[in-house]
């Protein structure tokens, strides 16, 4: 299925040349005022053609809302936004029907679907299905919001160069506003102009490169989540797996966690001068069996270079049955990760506002 959610269910549909993509917002709270002027934005830092180190492909990812809106408000129906696709080149890809890109899912979705998947572009397998995801990311952005949540995150690592991680128990709300106005959102600023170049000679090299995001939230409360089968590292990981070209998650110290001792992993609780409960390390990225403690969640994902390379490389013909050589041609980004942020934030902002309605379901 397409959709994801418990009590909230957001639905993407749509192809990367169709005529267009969109999300279905099912089950947001109704009476919430949304500002689409900030939704706007958000989708502004995912769109490609802005600069060198993206794609070329011309798309101002406007939204048009079709339903779920009325007065000023969201009515509690579900709520639709189509984007329509302006600068497909298809021809770019007429060869990919039958000739698999290395790194894609061109052959596993073939198998999948049985030869009827629209190929063009990688059709619904394509990064342009991230915007509907923005979109509903952006909404949940603002309820989440009202309830004192932030997410914000940043590029830790790019292409070998690394920035400084986020202090894990907590950052201010206006700095992690601040990095959403940075095309390479980084903490340490002198490290952003050295991922540009590392981005720029993999261009030129016909190549690609990769990265690590750092995403945090503040202002949850403890006690969101279930054990086991629904622990907030799992919806949040199963949410993160759907943004493309994301290999691995960890939260807290993550892997780092099995060169500690169990005194060093552990983080100690205390009451803070406002009587609220805190620990003085964020080791287990402020979940603790599955379920929040009240400090801000950290996680960090790995995103693989853009599978879509200039370069020649060796595949396959699914038609001749036999090995060829492939040179992809089109538009493509060299590097995916300062586009991805956003749509990370996105993906986080609508897990934890799932997370959270659902408990508050149950307290009614």
């Amino acid at each position: 299925m397409n959709t994801f959610g418990k009590t909230i269910g957001l639905t993407i549909f749509g192809e990367s040349h169709g005529l267009s993509i969109g999300a279905v917002l099912d089950g947001l709270p109704s009476g919430e005022a949304i500002d689409w002027e900030a939704v706007k934005r958000e989708m502004a830092r995912r769109a490609p053609g802005k600069n060198k180190m993206s794609t070329q492909r011309q798309e101002k990812d406007a939204f048009e809302v079709q339903s779920g809106f009325f007065n000023g408000y969201t009515t509690g129906t579900p709520l639709c936004a189509i984007i329509r696709n302006s600068d497909q080149h298809s021809k770019d890809y007429d060869q990919l029907r039958h000739v698999m890109r290395p790194g894609h899912a061109d052959y596993s979705g073939k198998i999948r679907y049985g030869g009827f998947n629209d190929y063009r572009g990688g059709g619904h397998f394509s990064g342009r299905l991230t915007a509907p995801l923005v979109f509903a990311g952006a909404v949940a952005s603002q309820i989440l919001a009202r309830r004192g949540i932030a997410v914000g995150s940043h590029i830790l690592r790019l292409a070998g160069i690394a920035d400084r991680p986020f202090q894990s128990t907590g950052e201010e709300a206006a700095m992690l506003q601040s990095l959403k106005e940075e095309t390479l959102p980084v903490l340490d600023k002198e490290k952003a102009p050295l991922m540009e170049a590392r981005i720029m000679a993999a261009r030129d090299d016909f190549d690609s490169v990769g990265g690590v995001i750092e995403c945090m939230v503040t202002g949850l409360p403890a006690g969101l989540g279930d054990p086991f089968f629904d622990s907030v590292e799992s919806q949040v990981s199963h949410m993160m797996f759907s943004v493309p070209a994301v290999k691995g998650i960890e939260f807290g110290d993550g892997f780092a966690l099995a060169d500690l001792r169990g005194s060093q992993a552990n983080d100690d609780f205390y009451y803070a001068a406002d009587g609220t409960v805190k620990t003085k390390t964020n080791h287990n990225g402020g979940i603790n069996g599955g379920i929040t403690n009240g400090m801000p969640v950290v996680f960090r994902l790995v995103v693989k270079p853009t599978a879509s390379i200039s370069q020649k490389q060796r595949t396959i013909d699914t038609d001749t049955k036999e090995d060829c050589d492939l040179v992809i041609k089109g538009r493509h980004d060299p590097c995916i990760v300062q586009r991805a942020v956003p749509v990370v934030e996105a993906a986080a902002a609508w897990a934890v506002l799932d997370v959270l309605l659902t408990m508050k379901g149950r307290c009614r």
